[in-house]
Formats: structure tokens, C-alpha cells, sequence
């Protein structure tokens, strides 16, 4: 058939969008820019929701990075709270019951699972943190109006998801971690939120309604994060942790601060990478894709035998260095400005031509429990952020309606090695909400949950729509590998040949199960100053423009 047209397009162009994982996350977040909040209140609005939707992957028991970009007012920043060890936190306080790493590389292994459920568990929770400081900064709407959409779905209730219902029933044992029922059924509360009278987790379609946490909500909205760290909600945390022999203290409340820095910038192919700086998971990102900007990709051809090899290569190298030299700067320098130099960059590049492969054991990494939003504005605001409870410690403060953070899980507890445990130490953590420029202009705003897969499903994102010339959608959408270890990992849509192909060459490869695999992407690009969304199929979410 000739002389078919495509039918035009009828609907406007929206002039602001918001992106994120979860169904009602997006809806309160879309609702707070058609109320006339910018692009940071919908995103904030958007993030409390997802504490109550996805309540196992964040919250505000969690921690926190975000980037935010605002041409009105000059300001480009980087908020990280990441939570950090209580002042109680000893070094060798695991040292006697420590058991090895996780099989899958992510966290350590001690009797009794001490370090990951229960009230030793818990850092400093620094997500309520960031949100405030980011808000009364540059914030639109009021403080309270934030509140509004997640108070809404806590009291009158939401529906369990596919992926809330997949997280619910994930089996950890075989990694070395509990099952997240066990979690879930820690305490009395989380039984009665969570789980059916039987034991086993809610099922698919099933509701959940948490009046406690909407009250928690509501006390937020009315008194302000102060309440969080210095009030009546603190003394409530800490008097719990007390009692229950946790460590995490009123003071250890009262002084955290969020860490505020300029973005790391990186060059990639005429464009800006802005990054958020260790120890988050921008250097990663940014060493890869210096590394690749020494070859012609497009000539190799997107997925082929030689472009996975090629790209996997540079995965790998830039993940032993993560191992070797990024963790908090507070109390070990990591040596940024190499690690991204021209000079390093030709090095590895020069490796890779010679034939050399790099060898990673294995890579410390973050659990899959988190989540991200992205979102934009007519007044050309771009906001970013990647939020998660790192491993859900299966604690909820009673009567709060909220789980706190299991980030203890993250540290070392071998003495005197680069991540051991120290009072008010940050672990790395792979969370990179990530934002692109071009001649000054942000052009594209993107993050992903999902662990120690989040920075090379973000590399392979911005190669998709900086090399590629992908659309966001088709950029998410695009069969995914990863190569945090020695094998080659690859999604379920990359053809059969081509992993034959991989073997042939010598690499070891394991194929997914999933069809959408690796990190769930989520993003925005603005070419032009249009807003284009696309949401990762792997998870529930969407991008709702305004």
C-alpha cells in the first residue's frame, strides 16, 4: 500500500511531566503541577507518595540523593542524604559474626541477619531531610500541600501492584538474605498491614490502608521536618530504637545534614553529564562514559557481539575502581578528578584496543528497593531524584505506619577496610539521578532504581539517546546487559546469536529471565524545550505531562 501518512498528532504538547515507577505517584505529582506547584514540589509530592505505594522500596525511614536544576534562580545543587552509622556504631561491632558477602555481591553477611532486620539495622534516615532543605529553598507551593495526595492514598487506601506484589514475595535466602516476608511480618504492625491472615503477603489487587502512617503524614505536614529529626516524631523514633536495643539515637537525629555539592560534570560527545559526587553513583557513570567516548560505537552497531564487549568492558573497569576508591570522601579521599581525566580515559581505552580484559569478582552493590522521579516545568526547572530505604529493615515505629532503612547492611563489618563501620559514615551507594546539557540547556533528566545495576543501565540510557538518537521511551525500552562481575549478564531480548557470539569471543555470559532487565529507568528529554517521558516496562509507572 503507498501514500500512507501517519494521522496528526491532536493532542498539545504538554509544557511540564513528571515520571516515576508508580501509577499514584505520578498522578499526585502530575496533580501538584496542574495546581501550579513547580517542577520540585511535584516531584516531592510524588516521592511521599511513593513512600506510601511502594512502601518495602522507600520512605521516610530512607535515605535520599537529588539533583536539582533551576535556570530562575541560578541553581544547580546536589542534596545527598545518604544515611549515615549512629554515633553508637562500632567498627568491630560484627567483626565476631561476620559471615562473608552476599553471593550476589550485595552487603555482608552476619549471625543472626543483625545487620539487615531488626533495630540494629538502622541509619540515620535522611530522605524527610533533603526534601525540606531542598523545599524551603526553591520550593512554590506550601509545605503542607505536599502531603496532601500521600495522606489521601495512606487513609483511604491503594491497590498491591505487579512489582509491589513481585517485591513482596522476593526470596533473598539464597543470597544470603531474608525473605521479605520475614520482613514484612517483623512486627505486629507490619503483619497487619502487609500480610493476610495465613502469613503470606497480600495479594495482587488486594488494598492497603495505613491510617497510622497518614497521621504520621499529617504531623509532617503540620510541624515540618523538624518534627522528624528534633520533635515529638524523634523522640518517638528514638525512644523505640532504645527500647528495642537499636543504635540510632535522638542525637544522632538532631545533627544530621543532608550534603549539599555542585554536580559532578562530565563531557560526553559536545554535551554536559551532570552527576551527583561520591559517594552516590555519578563517578561510576561518568568514568564509563569517558572510557566509551574514545570509540565509534555506531559503527560497532547497537547490541552487537563486538558493541556488548566493548561496552561491558568499560562496565567492568569502571566497577573496580568503584571497589577501589569510592566510598564517603569524609573519610577517605576518592580521586575524582582522575578517575574522569582525558588521560585516564585514553589508558583504559588503550587497554581495551590491546585486548585486555579486566577481571571483577564481584561488585558491592545496592539492593533492587528503590525508586526514582523525574520531573520538569514550563519555567524550565529540572528535578531528579533517586530515593530508597536501601534494605528494608522490617522495623516500623510504633504507631508511626512507617518502615525504617536497614542501611547497616551496606557496611563492612571487617575493621580497617575501606567501607567499615563508623560513626557517621556514608556507604557508596549506586543512586544516580542524572541530568544532561547541552550548551548550558538541560535537554534530558534520567535515574533507575535497581541496585548495583543502576549505573550501567544509566550509561547504556545516555548512549541510547546520545549516540543512538533514541527517543526517552525507545531508550528505556532497548534490551539491557550488565557486566557487574565476570559474566556478561544479558535481558531475554537479545537474540540467541548474539550471545553466542559473546561465548565465541571468550566471555562468559547468563541470560535473564526478564525481558526488561537490569535497573528500571525512568526519564525525561527536552529537545527543543518539548518534554518527552518514558517509564520502564519492568516496573508499574508512567510519564503524565501537564
Amino acid at each position: 500500500m503507498t501514500g500512507m501518512s501517519r494521522p496528526p498528532r491532536r493532542l498539545p504538547s504538554p509544557r511540564a511531566m513528571v515520571v516515576a515507577p508508580q501509577p499514584e505517584a505520578v498522578e499526585a505529582g502530575a496533580a501538584m503541577l496542574a495546581a501550579g506547584g513547580n517542577a520540585l514540589d511535584a516531584a516531592l509530592a510524588c516521592a511521599l507518595t511513593q513512600g506510601v505505594v511502594d512502601p518495602m522500596m522507600c520512605g521516610i525511614g530512607g535515605i535520599a540523593t537529588l539533583q536539582i536544576l533551576d535556570p530562575a534562580s541560578g541553581t544547580h545543587r546536589v542534596l545527598n542524604g545518604l544515611g549515615t552509622c549512629p554515633g553508637a556504631a562500632r567498627e568491630d561491632m560484627w567483626a565476631a559474626d561476620f559471615l562473608g558477602e552476599c553471593p550476589d555481591g550485595f552487603g555482608y553477611r552476619v549471625k543472626g541477619y543483625a545487620n539487615e532486620c531488626g533495630p540494629l539495622a538502622v541509619t540515620v534516615p535522611g530522605a524527610l531531610r533533603v526534601f525540606a532543605d531542598a523545599h524551603a529553598r526553591l520550593g512554590r507551593r506550601p509545605w503542607a500541600s505536599l502531603f496532601e495526595a500521600a495522606i489521601g492514598f495512606a487513609e483511604e487506601g491503594w491497590i498491591i501492584r505487579p512489582h509491589v506484589h513481585a517485591m513482596f514475595t522476593l526470596d533473598e535466602r539464597p543470597y544470603g538474605r531474608l525473605s521479605y516476608v520475614e520482613k514484612l511480618g517483623h512486627t505486629g504492625e507490619g503483619r497487619a498491614l502487609y500480610l493476610r491472615p495465613d502469613g503470606t503477603p497480600k495479594r495482587l489487587g488486594e488494598t492497603v490502608r495505613n491510617p497510622a502512617l497518614a497521621d504520621t503524614l499529617r504531623g509532617l505536614a503540620r510541624e515540618g521536618a523538624e518534627d522528624f529529626y528534633h520533635g515529638a516524631l524523634a523522640r518517638r523514633i528514638a525512644a523505640a530504637m532504645e527500647a528495642s536495643g537499636g543504635l540510632l539515637s535522638l542525637a544522632d537525629l538532631a545533627a544530621f545534614r543532608a550534603a549539599e555539592s555542585a554536580p559532578l560534570m562530565v563531557p560526553y560527545r559536545g554535551f554536559q553529564l551532570a552527576l551527583p559526587e561520591p559517594p552516590a553513583g555519578g563517578v561510576v557513570v561518568g568514568e564509563m562514559l569517558r572510557i566509551l567516548e574514545r570509540f565509534d560505537l555506531t559503527a560497532l552497531g547497537h547490541n552487537t557481539p563486538d558493541y556488548i564487549a566493548l561496552v561491558a568492558e568499560a562496565m567492568r573497569i569502571a566497577g573496580i575502581d568503584k571497589e577501589a576508591h569510592v566510598g564517603d570522601p569524609a573519610f577517605r579521599p576518592v580521586p575524582v578528578e582522575w578517575l574522569l581525566s582525558d588521560a585516564y580515559a585514553d589508558e583504559c581505552a588503550a587497554r581495551i584496543r590491546r585486548g585486555e580484559r579486566a577481571s571483577l569478582v564481584r561488585a558491592v552493590s545496592d539492593a533492587p528497593n528503590t525508586t526514582h522521579v523525574s520531573c520538569t516545568d514550563a519555567e524550565g526547572m529540572v528535578v531528579s531524584m533517586t530515593h530508597t530505604l536501601a534494605v528494608p529493615s522490617g522495623v516500623i515505629v510504633p504507631g508511626t505506619g512507617f518502615m525504617l532503612n536497614g542501611a547497616m547492611n551496606w557496611m563492612d563489618p571487617r575493621p580497617g577496610r575501606a567501607g567499615s563501620i563508623a560513626p557517621g559514615k556514608r556507604r557508596y551507594s549506586s543512586m544516580t539521578p542524572t541530568i544532561v546539557l547541552q550548551d548550558g540547556q538541560a535537554v534530558a533528566t534520567l535515574g533507575a532504581p535497581g541496585g548495583a545495576w543502576i549505573t550501567v543501565a544509566v550509561a547504556q540510557v545516555l548512549l541510547n539517546l546520545l549516540d543512538w538518537g533514541m527517543g526517552m521511551q525507545e531508550a528505556v525500552m532497548a534490551p539491557r546487559f550488565s557486566a557487574t562481575g565476570e559474566t556478561i549478564d544479558l535481558s531475554n531480548r537479545i537474540p540467541r546469536a548474539t550471545e553466542r557470539a559473546l561465548q565465541a569471543m571468550g566471555h562468559a555470559t547468563k541470560r535473564s529471565y526478564q525481558s526488561y532487565a537490569f535497573a528500571g529507568v525512568h526519564g525525561i528529554t527536552l529537545w527543543d524545550g518539548v518534554p518527552e517521558g518514558g517509564a520502564d516496562p519492568q516496573r508499574d509507572g508512567y510519564a503524565a505531562g501537564v
